[in-house]
């Protein structure tokens, strides 16, 4: 029976089940996405999601698949990714193996048991927390920075058509902005970022990424999903106004770190569950 304050460590990743949400740190290696590396770790609370399931997962070995499906409108950064993420970089989903799979049943089964009856239900506001500006981005045309308030484009030399390098550089005030489009750099054709800007204004707006003037167009090393997804997340979140920013004090950044330490332990198998448990508990009480 999995009870608050369990973890589950599986591949890449350690989920540990708290009252009201699942924190999930990911462990840093050259085998993990490298959106998961760049995540860090991700609270979920509970409300933000609308269900968990389990199943068998076939290949060369057998494994096992946790996997939680966040509620609509919940979090940004899957709002952003609009179902272009790969399978493997799903930061809703944890492989373990096969023999695990009575440990995910009861870890889907304590989450089952505390979703709410809205759980089916669009989300208001967003509940997951996004990283915070100020966010720097590196386009195949721009160099791109959100200060919280604004985006602005400085155009490349090198990689800006002349549309955009005769226009010169451009800011966008969150109040001029409707939304966000991120297209995926591994899908076919050229990925962009595109800010969707609530009147139309000369020179924005145009279906090729490299003449819009709120568009910065990605190519091979530039705008890679881990670096251009949590960027558009964030200009989403704070576009609608919704999710807390981060303020941690100095001791709970200390305290994160050491956690999120621990947890790499944990999850390379060098620590048991009761030394894992003890010593989080020790950092807790500490803090």
């Amino acid at each position: 029976m999995c009870r608050m304050g369990d973890v589950l460590a599986g591949n890449h990743a350690v989920w540990e089940f708290d009252s009201d949400s699942v924190l999930i740190r990911f462990v840093r290696g050259i085998r993990t996405p490298r959106l998961w590396n760049a995540l860090g770790e991700r609270r979920i609370p509970l409300e933000a999601m609308s269900g968990v399931s389990v199943e068998v997962s076939g290949g060369r070995r057998d494994a096992v698949v946790l996997r939680a499906a966040p509620r609509t409108g919940a979090d940004p950064l899957m709002e952003a990714a609009a179902g272009q993420l790969k399978e493997v970089c799903d930061p809703y989903r944890l492989t373990l193996p096969a023999d695990r799979a009575a440990d995910a049943e009861a870890f889907a089964d304590a989450l089952r048991a505390r979703l709410g009856p809205d759980a089916d239900e669009p989300a208001g506001p967003f509940l997951v927390p996004v990283p915070q500006p100020p966010l720097q981005l590196k386009a195949y045309d721009a160099r791109v920075s959100f200060d919280g308030t604004a985006v602005t484009f400085h155009w490349s030399r090198t990689g800006a058509s002349s549309t955009k390098w005769r226009a010169g550089d451009q800011r966008y005030p969150l109040s001029a902005l409707s939304g966000v489009e991120w297209v995926s750099p591994e899908r076919p054709g050229v990925g962009h970022l595109r800010l969707l800007t609530r009147d139309p204004a000369p020179g924005v707006g145009d279906a090729r990424a490299d003449h819009d003037l709120a568009a910065a167009v990605f190519g091979v090393g530039y705008g890679a999903v881990h670096e251009s997804l949590p960027f558009a997340a964030a200009v989403l979140a704070a576009l609608r106004g919704r999710t807390p920013v981060a303020s941690l004090s100095r001791a709970r950044s200390a305290e994160d770190g050491r956690l999120r330490h621990l947890s790499e332990l944990y999850g390379a198998g060098l620590l048991t569950d009761s030394e894992y448990a003890a010593l989080r508990d020790r950092f807790a009480a500490d803090a």
